[in-house]
């Protein structure tokens, strides 16, 4: 397959955006305070997770980004917006609200010198209450107003709120104006109708039916469940993270049983944090950039394969990509995909 130059490609994310922390450290003794482990503490990082990490990955690819929603005006949302800057993404649709912090996910890592590093313990600090309603109603203005400049629109939920009713006709007037369109859902799948896709992980997508997740293993449970799916929400296209299984696309101008590939990968699994992030974000950048759905799934599922090798909510280059591309898939039970 042939990649898409994506530098022409103008592309909106809006959604919640979250500071990954991440702490390295050394096991040392165990303490005699407690029957605990003492870890030496070796160096701090911080990352871009959430629709922070669709932009980062969006603008890895070549795409001009546009990032929508907000941060607090605390040091980690300082720093998240440093960062996000320096790799050329446009933050001016990111308000600094003084009462709101930052959502951050502490993840600690730890192994011995020369073994693979193995995250031990994740702490979440988050916002103390809702989002309020004009900040909310101030993120789909901002998305409004600079709209008609996109190609390309990522919903990145992590239930944060950023994806108020507000944005509802803002994003529908932008999908019926030919805009490409994609939520990356976590529990709602109602709200936004009309859109270009929706990308849920299997686990999601069975608790939106009120299913156990195994149950759509399945390929011919995954395909009625998809029929449903998208018959409510009036997407055109619902493609399904499904872990080690791989992915399935379904919708238009696919066959009714849709279109499924195994896991993409040729290494071992490092991280599986932030894959469906990648997923989401190479779906809406290859439907943007004309190709079709199966085609735009395959490049997706390649791209997740590259960032599950990697620590972090990683992300891929266009060179990376294209030397993926054409290596046979390989399942491999140990592969998996994270929002």
């Amino acid at each position: 397959m042939t990649i898409p130059d994506f530098s022409e490609l103008s592309v909106g994310v809006v959604g919640d955006l979250i500071a990954d922390h991440y702490l390295f450290a050394q096991p040392q003794r165990l303490s005699r305070e407690a029957p605990v482990m003492v870890l030496s503490h070796q160096r701090d990082e911080l990352g871009a997770g959430g629709a922070a990490n669709v932009a980062r990955n969006l603008a890895a690819l070549g795409a001009q980004v546009t990032l929508f929603g907000i941060v607090g005006r605390d040091a980690n949302g300082r720093e998240l917006i440093q960062m996000l800057e320096a790799d050329g993404i446009d933050t001016a649709g990111v308000a600094l609200v003084p009462e709101w912090s930052t959502p951050t996910k502490t993840r600690i890592l730890a192994a011995e010198p020369r073994r693979s590093l193995q995250q031990i313990l994740r702490i979440d600090r988050e916002p103390a209450g809702s989002m309020a309603l004009e900040v909310s109603q101030d993120i789909a203005a901002r998305v409004a107003a600079r709209g008609a400049e996109l190609d390309a629109m990522v919903l990145s939920d992590y239930e944060y709120g950023a994806l108020g009713r507000s944005l509802v006709p803002v994003v529908a007037e932008m999908a019926g104006g030919g805009t490409v369109v994609v939520l990356d859902p976590r529990r709602d799948f109602e709200s936004f109708n009309g859109l270009s896709a929706l990308t849920p992980n299997v686990g999601e997508l069975a608790q939106f039916l009120g299913r156990r997740p195994e149950s759509l293993d399945d390929p011919r449970e995954l395909s009625s469940a998809a029929a449903d799916v998208l018959r409510s929400s009036g997407s055109r296209w619902l493609l399904v993270t499904r872990g080690n299984l791989g992915m399935a696309v379904f919708g238009d101008a696919l066959a009714p049983e849709g279109v499924f590939v195994p896991a993409s990968g040729a290494g071992d699994v490092t991280d599986v944090c932030g894959a469906g992030d990648t997923a989401a974000a190479v779906f809406a950048l290859a439907l943007a950039a004309g190709l079709d759905a199966r085609r735009a799934m395959e490049l997706a599922n390649t791209a997740s394969g590259l960032v599950v090798m990697e620590h972090g909510a990683a992300f891929c280059s266009p060179d990376q990509l294209r030397q993926a591309v054409g290596r046979p898939a390989t399942p491999d039970p140990s592969r998996g995909i994270s929002k």
